[in-house]
């Protein structure tokens, strides 16, 4: 989930009184790999089983992949905290337990092929890479992108591609997809991520605006028709780019 300014302030007032995570300050001893693998395990136990998160393989993912190596540095100390954190850009990384919810969702299979919108910080992309065959992934802030990229290289996410553009068209040269999955909100759901979608396919989406709140919403499609469920109330930052001009599908 992106929150925008508000998260950006907080990590602002964090660092400038010196809590913005042991380890964070210039000349600090760095934070010790068993001290994430253990904030790791309570974030499975605390924020995602206890909560409801019942898929394994997702809560296995979940446990795997290192959410601190997708935040900055100063935020290291926070980021396995039950809450997003700003990666510049007026974007943040999602919460943990909203990375999961729509992981699981989405009911990802080993063979799928996922189309995300809005890479972000890479986090997002990491988890699903250890659970389907692919992702592809888009986002429109080149430097976040290009972060992106080279973080889920380093890391060794050999089946994520990540492409730097404007998301509201999809990716059609790879369509269809078994699963696509939005970190930005339209005001409706852009009709070429429908088109994309395969027989089967389901999508997890925010729809609405921040002035008159948003749902997260899932969309299936059978016979060639989708069906759409609200599952949650958040708060994303709006899509960008052609979604702002774009007009509702009638």
């Amino acid at each position: 989930m992106r929150t925008g300014p508000l998260a950006t302030r907080l990590a602002a007032l964090l660092v400038g009184t010196g809590l913005a995570g042991p380890g964070a300050a210039a000349g600090d001893a760095p934070i010790p790999a068993e001290r994430f693998a253990l904030a790791r395990s309570e974030m499975v136990a605390q924020q995602l089983r206890a909560r409801g998160i019942a898929d394994a393989r997702v809560l296995q993912a979940m446990g795997r992949v290192p959410r601190h190596e997708f935040v900055p540095p100063l935020l290291r100390g926070f980021a396995y905290a039950d809450r997003p954190l700003p990666i510049g850009h007026d974007q943040t990384i999602s919460q943990p337990y909203i990375v999961a919810f729509m992981t699981e969702a989405l009911r990802p299979a080993p063979t799928d092929r996922v189309l995300e919108i809005g890479t972000g910080s890479g986090y997002q992309a990491a988890v699903l890479a250890e659970l389907v065959a692919q992702v592809l992934t888009i986002e429109i802030v080149a430097p976040l992108g290009e972060r992106a990229r080279d973080d889920l290289a380093r890391l060794g996410y050999r089946n994520v591609q990540v492409r730097v553009g404007d998301g509201y068209e999809g990716w059609p040269e790879h369509a269809p997809f078994d699963a696509i999955i939005v970190t930005c909100s339209p005001e409706h759901v852009p009709q070429p991520l429908v088109e994309q979608l395969r027989e089967g396919g389901r999508m997890i989406i925010p729809v609405g605006s921040q002035a008159l709140g948003q749902e997260l919403y899932l969309l299936e499609k059978r016979g060639g028709k989708v069906e759409r469920r609200s599952v949650l109330p958040v708060r994303f930052v709006p899509m960008t780019g052609k979604a702002l001009d774009a007009a509702p599908p009638r």
